[in-house]
């Protein structure tokens, strides 16, 4: 376990319980959707396309078997703490040629400028270390893109203090500011930033088809966006 994520072990026993993480395995509709918004924004960005990818916080595999079927990228990689969501990952990709690996994203086992680009989602806020991780990525590649909950969604912030699962997990959620800032510190520089989704990961189905709905406003109406999104999408370059 990574000393900078002392979450892992959780990590770990939801694979082993589910055979995945609890969003990517669940049939529930509220995280289908979010699930897909997350992948649609991401890849809406164009960064993977001819590129040599590193997916830090890969998880299970199930955003970098996505993204290597529809992204385009030349090379796929992928490391995580968990080793059972890596276990997990390399029996999910199947034929693919995607190199799923543990390792903690510190300390990444790879020479400078390795790859293209790196993906970090939706790990710092797991991460008692974010600048640190990104230092990282910013070693071996030129250029990072990040994923992350909103940390300017007050709703966020309640969900993440009354839930369970945000409990157990160590959820915690950080503005896109604070992010541009280590961005900063590690050498880089935001150069898109956007927010979006709107329906709240396990709410009822009821409520999931509301929000769906309404989430294209929300998207597209400056300030609403940055405080009522539920997550965002930065892509930062090493200067």
């Amino acid at each position: 376990m990574s000393e900078h994520n002392p979450n892992v072990n959780v990590f770990d026993q939801d694979v082993e319980k589910n055979g995945g993480y609890v969003y990517t395995t669940a049939t529930q509709l509220s995280s289908k959707l979010a699930t897909q918004r997350t992948k649609d924004i991401i890849l809406e960005t164009g960064a993977f396309k001819g590129q040599a990818v590193l997916d830090v916080g890969c998880g299970d595999g199930y955003y970098s078997i996505y993204f290597w079927d529809n992204g385009q990228p030349k090379r796929m990689a992928g490391l995580d703490a968990a080793s059972n969501a890596i276990k997990a990952a390399n029996d999910n990709k199947q034929e693919r040629p995607i190199e799923f690996i543990a390792g903690d994203s510190h300390h990444l086992p790879y020479d400078n400028n390795s790859f293209d680009i790196v993906s970090i989602q939706s790990i710092l806020h797991h991460d008692d270390d974010p600048l640190l991780t990104i230092r990282e990525a910013f070693r071996v590649a030129p250029k990072i893109i990040i994923h992350e909950p909103n940390g300017y969604n007050f709703g966020l912030k309640v969900i993440e203090k009354v839930s369970k699962y945000h409990r157990e997990h160590g959820e915690k959620s950080y503005t896109s500011h604070l992010l541009g800032s280590w961005i900063k510190q590690a050498g880089g520089k935001v150069v898109y930033e956007r927010f979006a989704g709107f329906v709240p990961m396990f709410c009822s189905d009821r409520v999931a088809k509301i929000t769906k709905k309404v989430e294209p406003i929300i998207e597209t109406i400056p300030l609403i966006n940055r405080l009522g999104c539920a997550v965002y999408v930065l892509v930062a370059e090493r200067q």
